[in-house]
């Protein structure tokens, strides 16, 4: 369907987020003597493998414990290191929320948290690893920062961009190879969505994987006459919501979307924005309060509804409750 759809953005490789943050962790290591990189024993799940090589000096295999690895980061932090920690999201966050929340979020150390193989795109490793709620985890600590970048090309820039912010920071990506459609120049401004595509009938507001799906679902919306505006929003925390409120002040009407839980992630925030500032229709596409299963990535995301043809779905119902 992509193929006969006139794209705003187009794609001519496929490759996986987590490999984005690997080759900025080994550029960020080059431009920065204080980087270090701590890893839960999945060197090659996470890419970096090539940090661990050029800098051998600056990285630490943890082994399978996750708590230890975040309170080690935190320790290197008073030194003034810069760690960046990886494992697969699941890990980095359910598994370890008491050691981020103390001694890194209370705390407010400089500590990189980085997280892969997140969401439902994970696919054949099931339920049990294909954590939902981590958004949401993240978003709710005080002093944390989150981050949810689209492709290949944002990941590295999120990766590098998190070098000089100063604070508590998580960064998640993925698993499967996914188009590449954004610029491999581009500035990352952390908490300062993009508005990708103007439009003047609802907006889109996508992150992660699902800014894909925004832009595919975009023309298809197009195709029968409905001006999609479709923004980025790449950072959760610290949101920008001043772009929702100028976006929706335009359109009247919203959707959301995101490989997450429907319960604390974008679209909760989107919406609390809105009832305080804006009161519009807003429709969600995400996870609605269950858990994953083993399946491919597309598979699942077809089954649990986080596809473009969803969001086409979801815009048109906001739209009627617009004009009703």
């Amino acid at each position: 369907m992509e193929k006969t759809l006139d794209l705003k953005y187009t794609y001519t490789e496929k490759k996986d987020t987590r490999s984005g943050f690997g080759d900025g962790l080994l550029e960020a290591g080059r431009n920065n003597p204080n980087v270090v990189g701590l890893c839960a024993d999945l060197i090659g799940s996470l890419k970096m493998g090539a940090f661990q090589k050029e800098f051998p000096e600056r990285f630490f295999q943890v082994g399978i414990a996750e708590a230890n690895m975040i309170g080690l980061a935190a320790g290197m932090t008073i030194g003034g290191k810069i760690p960046f920690t990886g494992t697969f999201a699941n890990f980095s966050t359910g598994r370890v929320y008491d050691q981020i929340r103390q001694s890194v979020a209370y705390s407010d150390k400089n500590v990189k948290i980085c997280a892969s193989h997140a969401g439902l795109t994970l696919g054949e490793d099931g339920a049990t690893h294909q954590i939902l709620e981590d958004l949401g985890m993240m978003r709710m600590l005080p002093h944390m920062t989150v981050i949810n970048p689209c492709d290949y090309n944002q990941t590295k820039a999120a990766t590098l961009a998190l070098v000089d912010h100063v604070g508590p920071a998580y960064l998640r990506f993925g698993r499967p190879s996914w188009p590449i459609f954004t610029p491999a120049d581009q500035k990352f401004e952390i908490g300062k969505a993009w508005k990708m595509i103007d439009g003047k009938d609802v907006t889109i507001f996508a992150t992660g994987h699902l800014v894909w799906e925004a832009v595919v679902a975009e023309a298809m919306l197009r195709e029968e006459g409905i001006s999609a505006e479709v923004i980025n929003i790449h950072t959760i925390k610290p949101l920008d919501t001043e772009a929702i409120l100028d976006s929706v002040a335009k359109t009247g009407c919203a959707v959301s979307a995101e490989e997450h839980q429907l319960n604390g992630g974008l679209g909760d925030s989107i919406a609390q924005t809105l009832i305080r500032n804006h009161p519009a229709p807003l429709e969600y596409v995400g996870v609605n309060d269950s858990f994953g299963e083993s399946g491919t990535p597309t598979q699942l995301l077809e089954k649990y509804g986080l596809n473009a043809e969803n969001i086409v779905k979801k815009a048109k119902i906001a739209l009627r409750r617009k004009s009703g």
